[in-house]
């Protein structure tokens, strides 16, 4: 499985904003979006106004690092959101908060995206009884996601669920009982809560 293994906090540096991809380090001063505000790199030269084009493409990026896709996987879905009809963004967006990943995390159940593909590719999820270790897996309506009952990580994801609180998004029901997230119905526009401007996203991949 392909995925980026440089230092993450650089990603949201680079954007400028916190992108939350370690987790519970994010929420603390620790965190080196709040230190140190300029873009990494050479700090020594005066940056001018970003064209249209830096534009568009900061905000890719920004959707790209995210959800923790790559660049091939983020085109495949701009692709697969162009043959849907109605808003090619809001559906772009709408797949990748369908990603199984971005459900645990969402949830509860994982304190970062990278840690719900990890648990996911280890084995430890089951979608409606099954076990799926492929964490770009997209959730349907109706859909029952929960860790495997009979596993050693239950207590650890139980503790987490406990620690982050995570209120549950509208289009999921979550179950602190059995720690069962139940997909009411697909997510739209409005569940997005990370602040994306997609008509620059489809602006760009559309050139």
């Amino acid at each position: 499985m392909a995925r980026y293994v440089g230092p993450k906090c650089r990603l949201c540096r680079r954007e400028g904003l916190k992108l939350f991809l370690k987790g519970a380090r994010c929420h603390t001063p620790k965190c080196p979006v709040e230190a140190r505000s300029k873009p990494p790199g050479m700090h020594s030269w005066r940056r001018g106004r970003p064209s249209d084009y830096a534009l568009r493409l900061r905000e890719k990026q920004k959707c790209k690092r995210y959800y923790g896709v790559l660049e091939a996987q983020f085109r495949r879905y701009f692709h697969e959101a162009q043959k849907v009809r109605g808003n090619t963004g809001e559906t772009l967006l709408s797949m990748l908060e369908r990603r199984l990943d971005n459900v645990l995390t969402i949830s509860g159940l994982a304190v970062s995206r990278a840690q719900g593909r990890q648990m996911v590719s280890h084995g430890h999820i089951q979608v409606n009884g099954h076990i799926v270790d492929v964490s770009n897996y997209l959730v349907e309506e109706g859909d029952v996601v929960r860790p495997e009952p009979a596993d050693a990580i239950l207590d650890a994801v139980r503790a987490r669920r406990e620690e982050t609180g995570h209120p549950a998004p509208a289009w999921l029901e979550i179950n602190d009982a059995d720690l069962t997230t139940r997909v009411l119905r697909m997510p739209v526009r409005q569940d997005v809560s990370f602040p994306f401007e997609e008509g620059l996203i489809i602006e760009f991949c559309s050139r």
